[in-house]
């Protein structure tokens, strides 16, 4: 069938899932599923119950440039501009990271500090170093309504997706957007600092699927030699900037529990540190509580 012409919603999905598997996409059908329903405004669950109908004439050409764009290994969540995070929406454009689900066990685990550290109408002030999309200072402002959230970037353009998601979600006015290397320009102190900064070694760069280094913004990423330079420099700028009794949550990659468990203990001689595992049961963040 030619390209050009509409086709039953099985045939899409059988032509846009070959096309993808041959691409080396990890799950092409999944992909094609999602593609298609963005394309033609549908959920997922009308694709399985309605797979002889024809596809939307109106829809087939942009599932067509999208597929070719998929083939190119350009993230899906760039494509269709968003992504689900935490049960909530956030646009995603190049310039940020990709939300990730293990992401979601920070968001856990500042709630958890949150529900046992302070009172239920105490305001609590958090700080998000390297917010990208904004995906975890929304997520925390949105289930704790007495916190203020302060998100931090280097990048301009990460802050714009950030403050366009915090409109969406209804809390821009608790929080401030400020554009700083890590810590620097933090306007006050903190009672928790979180942070899913950069934490790929040099070494596993190469490694990394196409999706991650031909599409994804390097500088969101990369950690230098061991994957801990920024996490390293953080640690040294947090005791300055946490208020009595606050605390520090850290995303972390596989391997780097150790060597960043000593980190926070150098940084918080006092402190108690200890390392959270992820839903895989994978170490995946450094959480500290000082006294």
């Amino acid at each position: 069938m030619a390209d050009n012409v509409p086709r039953s919603i099985q045939e899409a999905l059988l032509w846009a899932t070959e096309r993808l598997a041959a691409a080396g996409c990890e799950t092409p059908r999944l992909d094609a599923e999602i593609l298609l329903c963005e394309c033609a405004g549908v959920e997922r669950a009308f694709l399985l119950g309605h797979g002889t109908e024809c596809v939307p004439a109106e829809a087939w050409p942009r599932f067509q440039e999208w597929v070719a764009r998929r083939e190119k290994r350009e993230p899906v969540a760039y494509i269709t501009g968003h992504r689900e995070f935490y049960g909530m929406d956030f646009a995603v454009t190049p310039a940020v990271l990709v939300p990730r689900p293990e992401t979601e066990h920070l968001v856990d685990e500042v709630l958890a500090l949150a529900q046992t550290r302070y009172r239920a109408a105490q305001t609590i002030l958090i700080a998000d170093a390297g917010t990208g999309s904004g995906a975890i200072a929304i997520a925390l402002a949105a289930h704790l309504p007495h916190a203020q959230v302060c998100a931090l970037d280097s990048s301009r353009e990460a802050l714009e997706v950030a403050w366009r998601n915090a409109h969406r979600h209804g809390v821009r006015d608790r929080m401030c957007l400020v554009q700083s290397d890590l810590l620097e320009r933090l306007p006050w102190a903190v009672d928790i600092l979180v942070a899913n900064l950069p934490y790929v070694a040099d070494e596993e760069w190469p490694t990394l699927a196409p999706e991650i280094r031909f599409h994804e913004p390097a500088q969101a990423l990369r950690g230098g030699a061991n994957g801990l330079d920024l996490i390293r420099r953080l640690l040294r700028q947090a005791p300055a900037r946490l208020r009595p009794g606050g605390a520090v949550v850290l995303e972390i990659g596989a391997g780097h529990a150790a060597e960043a468990e000593r980190l926070a203990r150098a940084a918080f001689p006092g402190g108690h540190v200890r390392v959270g595992q992820d839903y895989a049961g994978l170490d995946r963040v450094v959480v500290v509580q000082t006294p």
